[in-house]
């Protein structure tokens, strides 16, 4: 005799969030996923502009002057499909130059979390540049858990990038992963214990 089991409470939570992002809005549909190569991204439509990178950040200025400068409408490039702000014509030119040297990792989503093969997230103030590669995070909490381990975590990140997400439609990659997901995740409670008891053991 079959015997039907209710759903845990967990897979419920997951479906859920699964029809919620299935109900966003089209024009984040449209500003994350691109018909380029560079995709999934972070990105958001602003001004006129379908999709602006990290919401207008100058990814130049992280390189050359070491922190989060916000670029302005009046400076701004197309690189696959995706606008580039920046602070200044000098900014601009050195991105022309060569932009895949200043394109954030993991199309600017948090780092921490395309870990979990999951692109969400990423705030344009709270980043890293790691042997000359621009990591973003989706706050404090995010990156001082990737810090926890940053050689492991980049290598996670890398292979879920390349290996599931880079290219993929980022409400389904998202939404697939909050559900089904990789054998090594963790939630933020527990990141923050993790991130808590290795600042007591520093103090």
């Amino acid at each position: 005799m079959m015997r039907l089991h209710a759903p845990s409470l967990s897979r419920v939570a997951g479906i859920g969030l699964l029809f919620a992002a299935l109900l966003s809005g089209c024009s984040s549909m449209t500003a994350q996923n691109p018909p380029g190569t560079l995709k999934p991204v972070n990105a958001v439509a602003d001004a006129g502009d379908d999709r602006v990178m990290l919401k207008g950040a100058d990814v130049v200025a992280y390189f050359t002057q070491g922190k989060y400068v916000q670029g302005s409408p009046q400076y701004r490039s197309r690189y696959q499909d995706v606008t580039f702000r920046f602070a200044s014509a000098e900014h601009k030119a050195l991105f022309d130059a060569a932009p895949q040297k200043y394109l954030p990792q993991y199309g600017g989503y948090c780092a921490n979390g395309i870990a979990y093969a999951i692109p969400w997230g990423g705030d344009a103030d709270t980043w890293r540049i790691v042997d000359g590669k621009l990591y973003i995070f989706g706050g404090q909490g995010s990156m001082d858990a990737f810090l926890l381990d940053v050689p492991g975590n980049i290598k996670l990140a890398d292979q879920y990038w390349k290996a599931e997400v880079d290219g993929s439609n980022s409400f389904w990659q998202r939404s697939k992963r909050l559900v089904l997901r990789v054998p090594h995740y963790k939630s933020g409670e527990e990141l923050a214990k993790e991130v808590a008891a290795a600042q007591a053991k520093k103090s």
